[in-house]
């Protein structure tokens, strides 16, 4: 059977090599670059620039306490054509590792027809059509927009900016601006509603006041204009250069003719990541989703084993959610009420000299009169770690008690077993 893939992202190289293993004919296409989003403009690229983030605070931090004597300086440019030749080299791994699954990757535009992609004047049948294309930066219609940047641009800055603008209220504008006040940027965050909405407002609150501590935060405010060197604001206009974090948008221009999409022209999907044409699925950013490469690769391996006659379903429960600041936030959101706990963050690994502040974190669990763990919140070095077993465990249906006989690897920053130790004294 032949499957062809369209995106090279998290959600379609995983789906290609997933169908390849199985052992159908797979063609993956590609745009632009293998790894999408994440590895060439997102998540990678973040990853690369808190590195230098987090060493630039830690150096005022020792030189405070007067154990070092060190002055960093930033040579931006150097920094990103150091995480542009890193993200070269994974790019370069990952693309081996696909074509050796048995997967063949072609490069160029894709336009869709029934029953066959075209790229480079070339018809590619398929049997079944896999689309994984991903998500690009949501504009919106503002006078002067095109006088701003967005996160594809980040690595384009030849030196950290004085002041900086960012326009929105989530994760990517909240990353943005631990990043570039690190730096030493004077950063502003302008919120048309509520800032990082989609957390605990204790969690929020120690973000606020501990990770972002140099940027100032405006709720409730919107921008009318964008010029070259600011914006204008509802409280009047700001100097700086501004950064767009306003959510994104799905690319599923190239199918709508073939499949059912949804307002934000989101590919419609079920559980199976069917769409509503027999022979086409769809996964990742473009089906309007969650958002995370985690996520995107999930429904990459179910439109896969769908496609390829195995039938599989996504699970969307307890799925954990991450933010990339000094100390990583990682979350899994409680929906219903029950029974919290607080802990600090413990002395460890990348907290340890954080003591003498009281700055070593937070870790908050909710659970019901049960037993039964209703949501996790963990802000330290350990959070992304901690979380994903955690979400594991929830799914499993794992309960406070099941936690009596845990033995962690020691030393280290996870507090969230000590809270369910304490939780399972009262079972």
């Amino acid at each position: 059977m032949k499957v062809v893939v369209v995106g090279g992202g998290s959600a379609g190289r995983t789906a290609s090599i997933e169908a390849a293993q199985i052992g159908e004919e797979v063609t993956l296409i590609e745009n632009d670059k293998i790894g999408g989003k994440c590895l060439n403009t997102g998540c990678m690229v973040v990853c690369g620039l808190n590195d230098v983030a987090k060493f630039v605070i830690n150096a005022k931090k020792f030189n405070q306490i007067g154990i070092t004597d060190v002055n960093p300086k930033i040579d931006f440019e150097k920094v990103a054509d150091g995480v542009k030749n890193t993200v070269g080299k994974i790019r370069g791994v990952i693309t081996s590792e696909t074509k050796k699954a048995g997967v063949n990757i072609i490069n160029g535009e894709a336009e869709i027809g029934e029953g066959y992609v075209t790229v480079n004047g070339i018809n590619y049948p398929y049997d079944k059509l896999i689309i994984a294309t991903g998500s690009q930066a949501f504009i919106p219609p503002l006078n002067g927009v095109e006088h701003a940047k967005t996160y594809k641009d980040i690595l384009n800055y030849k030196k950290v900016p004085k002041k900086m603008i960012i326009v929105g209220s989530g994760t990517i504008a909240t990353e943005l601006a631990g990043l570039f006040s690190a730096y030493g940027t004077e950063v502003h965050i302008l919120c048309r509603t509520t800032f990082l909405k989609e957390v605990e407002t204790d969690i929020k609150n120690y973000i606020v006041e501990k990770l972002l501590k140099n940027v100032k935060i405006h709720e409730n405010t919107s921008v009318s204009e964008i010029y070259p060197d600011g914006a204008l604001t509802n409280s009047g206009r700001m100097d700086g250069e501004v950064m767009l974090a306003v959510g994104m948008n799905p690319n599923s221009d190239l199918v709508k003719h073939l499949v059912e999409t949804g307002k934000k022209g989101e590919i419609i999907v079920n559980k199976r990541m069917e769409t509503s044409h027999k022979d086409i699925y769809a996964a990742g950013d473009v089906v309007g989703g969650i958002g995370t490469t985690p996520v995107a690769r999930m429904e990459g391996v179910v439109a896969a084993h769908n496609a390829c006659g195995v039938a599989a379903e996504v699970d969307y429960s307890f799925m954990p959610s991450s933010i990339s600041l000094y100390y990583d936030v990682s979350y899994i959101k409680s929906n219903v009420e029950g029974i919290n706990g607080h802990m600090p963050g413990s002395a460890g690994p990348g907290a340890f000299w954080n003591v003498l502040d009281r700055e070593t974190g937070i870790t908050k669990v909710v659970v019901d009169k049960d037993g039964e763990i209703k949501g996790v919140s963990s802000i330290s070095p350990s959070a992304r770690s901690v979380l994903t077993y955690m979400s594991k465990f929830m799914r499993d249906g794992y309960k406070t008690y099941d936690f009596d006989n845990f033995i962690e690897a020691h030393p280290s920053t996870d507090a969230v077993y000590k809270l369910m130790r304490y939780f399972s004294k009262f079972e």
